[in-house]
């Protein structure tokens, strides 16, 4: 949640902003944007089983009226041209190897001038990923691009950089409290990640932290224009 948190206050929406929530999941950060800002958002995800579980939570909080979910893929956004004022994508680019196109159909969503906030793990320099993590079981699955390569990959999609940050260490403190949390003599909380990843999530808890600790991995926080 405090990711979230970070994201959207750099985004900003107002209540008058209609937001493309892309590889929304279970709907989490869409109904925090919704509730929080109260702006609409449309959250797309390739699952569909995530997507009748984000519309069936959204239901019970009350939020139907702001927020509404399809099931569609992140290469082939559902929505004509120009459709929102605000793009959001969080932890959704270590899945994707066409880059490219994922970049520039959320370009050709968005409103001219309308801004895009992404978090994106990154490869670091530290060496390869250490497998499972929380985005894949293998590397087969896994595209993750070092920092310098996103930034040029999105500014060739027309998109300008207005904030850039290295948010690794922040990223790093918190997947220790939430390992230390799964740890804990009472067992996991009875709310938490490990339900939809199952009996690997300490597994790719513990991995995940390593490879934070080594830099094998780091974790970007962009916010984005278009341009044109």
């Amino acid at each position: 949640r405090r990711a979230t948190e970070e994201l959207a206050r750099m985004l900003a929406p107002k209540a008058s902003d209609h937001v493309i929530d892309v590889g929304s999941g279970l709907g989490g950060a869409s109904r925090f944007l919704a509730a929080t800002y109260g702006c609409r958002v449309s959250g797309v995800d390739l699952t569909p089983e995530f997507v009748a579980t984000a519309i069936g939570l959204t239901q019970r909080v009350g939020l139907t009226d702001k927020v509404d979910f399809r099931q569609g893929s992140a290469l082939a956004l559902p929505f004509p041209d120009a459709s929102f004022d605000l793009a959001w994508s969080q932890n959704v680019a270590m899945n994707i190897q066409d880059r490219p196109r994922y970049y520039a159909e959320m370009r050709r969503v968005l409103k001219p001038g309308g801004r895009l906030a992404v978090q994106d793990v990154a490869q670091g320099p530290g060496g390869p990923v250490i497998f499972p993590v929380m985005w894949a079981d293998r590397p087969e699955i896994s595209f993750l691009r070092t920092p310098e390569e996103t930034r040029l990959l999105l500014e060739a999609a027309r998109f300008q950089v207005t904030r850039w940050i290295d948010n690794s260490e922040a990223a790093l403190l918190e997947a220790a409290a939430e390992r230390a949390q799964m740890q804990a003599p009472s067992g996991p909380p009875v709310l938490g990640i490990h339900l939809i990843v199952g009996p690997s999530a300490r597994e790719k808890m513990r991995n995940g932290q390593r490879n934070q600790e080594e830099r094998r991995t780091l974790l970007i926080n962009a916010l984005l224009q278009r341009i044109g």
